[in-house]
């Protein structure tokens, strides 16, 4: 991740103003102030993973407000991932209030007001995510602010692991790694929230933990050539016609949602550098495509290319196909 602005650059008088500034810039309009103007340290840096926001941030103690004024002259709609690495922070959203511990995970909700107290060398990294995306797998984002994900829980303990990994490794990265993990940050916090928010508290929350099974279920067998509505649904733990309905309210199915996966797979992997090696044809029966002609016409109504012209595209370097792929 880049370095955006330290302390240790600037002049200790002008220290803390510098900081709200850049900080508002990269983050969202905020009031705050410092427990000592003075002594007050901080560093920042920022980074992305396939145009997922990554801001990380080193602090001496502080409190800060986002008002309704603030969110008034809001013009993003992501949804902040936060991830305590070192300290504690106290936040307040929604009539909600925890505390952040070391490893400790919560969402909040930039478009309403919140509070929060930054201990001593806190240092919190946010994940900005597109609030649809989460929204889609979860429901109704309000419920589920401002709830602390503990990594004693062996399922928050997996999201917790994985975010604090991204500072250190986001830069390294291909693009394709970026874009599997950057899907996989919203999986796992969506699967986070709902199995700490419990399904028996809202009919929402049922839906989305049902939706968010379906997903699960034809991610783990995409790579099947024979798999089938009935096989989704079993794995789910819902009948086809539920899954289905579930499906439904986002203009999908579960075999349209397959398709789709399945181009998104192989749209990855034909971007990838390193894949550079496997046919078209290979990387389409890798992803259960057992048809070519089907596959060529599905991708490009998909992506308004054919498969072996959009990895030319991507990759303008690469020689001609092998002569045994044939696959439009």
């Amino acid at each position: 991740m880049k370095k955006l602005f330290s302390t240790t650059d600037v002049d200790p008088r002008h220290r803390f103003d510098y900081w709200h500034s850049v900080a508002c810039d990269n983050l969202v309009g905020h009031s705050s102030t410092p427990e000592c103007r003075q002594t007050f340290n901080a560093e920042l840096r920022s980074g992305m993973l396939a145009g997922t926001g990554l801001v990380l941030f080193e602090n001496s103690a502080m409190d800060v407000a986002r008002t309704a004024k603030h969110v008034a002259q809001a013009q993003s709609d992501d949804l902040f991932i936060c991830h305590q690495t070192a300290g504690l922070l106290t936040l307040e959203q929604d009539g909600r209030q925890l505390i952040l511990g070391v490893g400790d995970v919560t969402l909040v909700d930039p478009n309403l007001p919140y509070a929060a107290k930054f201990s001593a060398a806190s240092k919190l990294l946010v994940v900005k995510v597109a609030r649809g995306a989460l929204e889609a797998r979860v429901g109704r984002i309000r419920d589920l602010t401002a709830i602390a994900l503990r990594p004693s829980n062996p399922n928050n303990r997996w999201t917790s692991s994985f975010l604090a990994m991204l500072p250190s490794i986001s830069d390294r990265l291909t693009f394709t790694a970026q874009e599997i993990a950057s899907n996989q940050i919203v999986d796992l916090v969506a699967m986070s929230l709902l199995g700490t928010y419990g399904s028996s508290r809202s009919r929402i929350s049922s839906w989305a933990l049902s939706l968010l099974r379906v997903r699960s279920a034809i991610e783990a067998r995409l790579s099947d050539p024979k798999l089938n509505a009935a096989t989704v649904a079993e794995a789910a733990g819902v009948s086809v016609r539920h899954a289905n309905d579930l499906l439904a309210k986002e203009c999908t199915s579960i075999m349209r949602l397959v398709l789709a996966m399945r181009l998104q797979r192989c749209r990855q992997a034909l971007e990838d550098p390193l894949q550079n090696h496997r046919t078209v044809s290979e990387i389409a029966r890798g992803w259960g495509f057992s048809d070519m002609t089907h596959f060529g016409r599905s991708f490009k109504a998909m992506y308004g290319v054919l498969p072996r012209d959009f990895r030319k595209a991507g990759n303008p370097k690469r020689s001609l196909l092998t002569s045994g792929d044939s696959t439009s």
